[in-house]
């Protein structure tokens, strides 16, 4: 599905007023930006779930900036209809709000990105939100589970989980649509709890592992595909194996190298026979 309007922050705002999905998936890499961008998906996060995916870390806090900046320019390169957001990495954003401009306007002028994201609703960061979002740079947040904040919450818990923490997160939801976001991640919350932000702010809310009542999904798609085998989230359903796939044809490709069946023929080139006789009649004369 190859859809030529591009997305842009008002027409998520216009899907969500219209009750029509908005569909959300990360992308690392110019391929598979091209691709998400051509199945019509309306937001590419290029999400520092790249330090576990693509770059083998355990957790997201081991990448840095420009690691992130250089795969966000490759994805930027990929997508043409699509919004790119960014996350910005752990420690490129919590010092300072000075930090937190610098490093946001870097994925804005440098990689071309539409927007980024950053996790949480501290009083710093919604005085960012409001500076970055006043300068004209587009704020994604995130709230529930929050993996930069992973030893902080005690490990991958669900949030929201009883009255207090409920209400904490629908306050912040609020304060951060207050502050000035475009768009509100829900990770990991009860179904219920998504329900409610989703109806109480007028920006999108976008869910993963939060149930079906948010005006979006996103998941990683390495997840989605079946690529990413390390583990495997509750939330994450898998339309795809591409790890037993991708085994498979790398065994039958090894098997052809080895038994000499690849390349054949038609797969290699050839020297035309009076250049070829030519070419054998002088290595013969030159001994």
């Amino acid at each position: 599905m190859i859809m030529s309007k591009s997305v842009s922050i008002l027409t998520l705002q216009k899907y969500k007023h219209e009750g029509r999905k908005i569909v959300a998936l990360t992308a690392y890499d110019y391929s598979t930006a091209k691709t998400l961008d051509q199945a019509g998906v309306d937001i590419i996060l290029v999400g520092d779930s790249l330090a576990m995916v693509a770059l083998g870390h355990k957790t997201t806090h081991a990448v840095t900036v420009d690691e992130m900046l250089h795969h966000t320019k490759a994805v930027t390169r990929g997508a043409t209809r699509a919004l790119v957001v960014a996350d910005l990495p752990f420690m490129s954003y919590q010092v300072d709000v000075t930090q937190a401009i610098i490093n946001a306007g870097r994925f804005i002028k440098e990689a071309q990105a539409h927007a980024v994201k950053l996790e949480g609703a501290t009083p710093l960061n919604l005085e960012i939100i409001e500076r970055l979002s006043g300068m004209g740079i587009p704020v994604m947040g995130h709230l529930g589970f929050t993996p930069q904040s992973i030893f902080g919450l005690g490990g991958t818990r669900v949030q929201g989980r009883n009255a207090d923490e409920a209400r904490k997160l629908i306050a912040d939801a609020e304060k951060l649509q207050k502050a000035g976001v475009f768009s509100v991640v829900l990770e990991m919350v009860p179904s219920v709890v998504s329900k409610i932000i989703s109806e109480r702010l007028h920006v999108p809310t976008i869910g993963i592992g939060a149930g079906n009542n948010c005006d979006g999904q996103i998941l990683v798609t390495d997840d989605l595909l079946g690529k990413y085998t390390d583990f495997q989230p509750r939330f994450v359903r898998r339309f795809a194996d591409l790890a037993t796939i991708c085994q498979e044809a790398i065994e039958e490709y090894a098997q052809a190298v080895m038994a000499s069946e690849f390349p054949n023929a038609q797969e290699s080139f050839a020297l035309d026979k009076e250049e070829e006789t030519e070419l054998m009649r002088t290595l013969v004369e030159a001994k």
